[in-house]
């Protein structure tokens, strides 16, 4: 495991950005993992071991600062490749199950392999719903553009709010934007029911980060007036005749 880590990326660590984003953000704990529980967790070892039993007891008195369910995740991956994430979104409710749900996931394995990993991070279990996540992508301090985060579907209730959940980003990264660890980032926020903006991840600004709807980081013009909000466009609706050959 090679525990040099770009400083850019260790500045997107959960652990990292948490304390000074606290109020924008779901309240989270953390439990510190030792060389070799980072080891044990990247080689996938059962909660049966002895590193995953001393993980799993020090997760436990946490437990009951939290919701019955629970999400787990690591300072840089979040185990959305798992079955648990597929079937329940993620929510977990045991110490036990919290190990058994990270080893399971090879995006959380491999980030702890890549020396990535010092903490468990432990949230409340928010079951969220996808139209209310965007990526927010900051240029020196200001944002410049801000896309849909899940692309599979258009959501018709938002054709027109364009202005607004823009113009909503702008003030919070305008009023926020000083305690973000970095002037250049690509931040993930969540619009709750209540108005709030929530913080839930920090992406480097740049590869490998997912630039969704603006598709290559080529698209950008930094240099130019800022981008705006782009969403999934409404469906085309063929009429008349159509003819198709194959």
């Amino acid at each position: 495991m090679s525990n040099q880590l770009d400083p850019t990326l260790d500045q997107c660590r959960l652990p990292n950005w948490y304390p000074k984003l606290s109020a924008f953000s779901l309240p989270t704990a953390f439990v510190s993992l030792a060389p070799e529980e980072i080891k044990a967790l990247a080689d996938g070892e059962k909660s049966s071991c002895t590193a995953a039993k001393q993980v799993i007891a020090r997760i436990k008195p946490l437990l009951a600062n939290f919701s019955y369910f629970r999400f787990f995740s690591v300072d840089l991956a979040a185990p959305t490749d798992t079955e648990r994430f597929k079937e329940k979104g993620g929510a977990v409710r045991s110490a036990k199950s919290a190990w058994d749900v990270l080893v399971s996931s090879e995006k959380v394995r491999e980030s702890a392999k890549r020396g990535e990993v010092t903490s468990i991070c432990i949230r409340p279990y928010r079951n969220m719903e996808p139209a209310r996540e965007f990526r927010l992508f900051v240029k020196d301090g200001k944002l410049f553009a801000m896309s849909q985060y899940w692309l599979k579907r258009h959501y018709a209730r938002f054709e027109k709010q364009e202005k607004k959940l823009w113009e909503k980003a702008v003030k919070f990264i305008e009023k926020n934007g000083w305690a973000l660890p970095l002037k250049d980032v690509a931040v993930d926020v969540y619009y709750t029911s209540s108005g709030r903006v929530l913080i839930t991840d920090l992406n480097p600004l740049g590869d490998p980060t997912d630039p969704l709807m603006f598709n290559k980081w080529e698209n950008f013009d930094w240099s130019g007036e800022p981008a705006g909000i782009k969403l999934i466009p409404k469906p085309l609706k063929l009429s008349g005749d159509v003819n198709v050959s194959f």
